[in-house]
C-alpha cells in the first residue's frame, strides 16, 4: 500500500521545524541510554525525546544507470517520541543530502510498500497513522529498504536491519512514556 501524501502546508512546514531538531538532537547527543542489536536508543531533556536509530547496512548509489562513488552525510532511519508535542511513533529517514525538489522516498518492507515526502534532507510519512501503519510493517520485517533521488539527480538504495527494531522502538517510547 502506497499512502497518501494529502499534507497541508502549515502542518509540513511544522514537520519541517520538528525535523531540523531531530537533525539537532541527533548530532548532537552523546546520551545514548540503550542498543537493542543493531538500533540505538537515545534520550533527550530539552525539549523532553527519546528515539530509536539506525543507519544503513548497505548503500548503491547509481546515476544514468551506472553505479557511481559520491559523498554523504549521515543516512538514518529512526523513530521519535516528544511527548510535549504529542509525537509518538514519528518515523524519519535522512539520506545524508538534499531531496530532489518534489520527489517522494519509498519505503519497502518485504512486499509492502511506504511512500515519505520530502523537505530539503528529511523524509517522512504524511500523517500519524501512516507513521504508526510503517512501525507495524518495521516491527514485523526484516529489513528496510529505503530509495530516494538527490536533488544532482543521484538515485540512492539504503538498506536498513530492523534487527533490534521492535525492542528499541519499545524502549523509547516506555521512556517517554512519564
Amino acid at each position: 500500500m502506497i499512502s497518501g501524501l494529502g499534507q497541508t502546508v502549515g502542518a509540513g512546514m511544522a514537520a519541517v521545524a520538528m525535523m531540523a531538531g531531530m537533525a539537532l538532537a541527533q548530532e548532537e547527543s552523546t546520551n545514548r541510554v540503550d542498543a537493542m542489536t543493531d538500533w540505538s536508543v537515545f534520550e533527550g531533556d530539552d525539549p523532553r525525546e527519546c528515539w530509536a536509530v539506525t543507519t544503513y547496512k548497505e548503500s548503491v548509489n547509481t546515476k544514468d544507470g551506472r553505479v557511481v562513488a559520491v559523498t554523504r552525510g549521515e543516512i538514518l532511519l529512526m523513530v521519535f517520541f516528544r511527548p510535549d508535542a504529542g509525537v509518538k511513533g514519528q518515523v524519519a529517514f535522512t539520506g545524508g543530502y538534499p531531496f530532489k525538489n518534489g520527489s517522494t522516498v519509498n519505503v519497502a518492507i518485504g512486499t509492502t510498500e511506504f511512500e515519505l515526502f520530502t523537505e530539503g534532507e528529511w523524509a517522512w510519512p504524511a500523517t500519524p497513522q501512516d507513521d504508526a501503519k510503517l512501525v507495524t510493517a518495521m516491527k514485523r520485517g526484516a529489513d528496510a529498504v529505503v530509495s530516494a533521488e538527490s536533488s544532482r539527480g543521484t538515485k540512492t538504495k539504503d538498506t536498513f536491519s530492523l534487527l533490534g527494531f521492535t525492542a528499541a522502538v519499545e524502549n523509547a517510547e516506555e521512556r517517554c512514556s512519564s
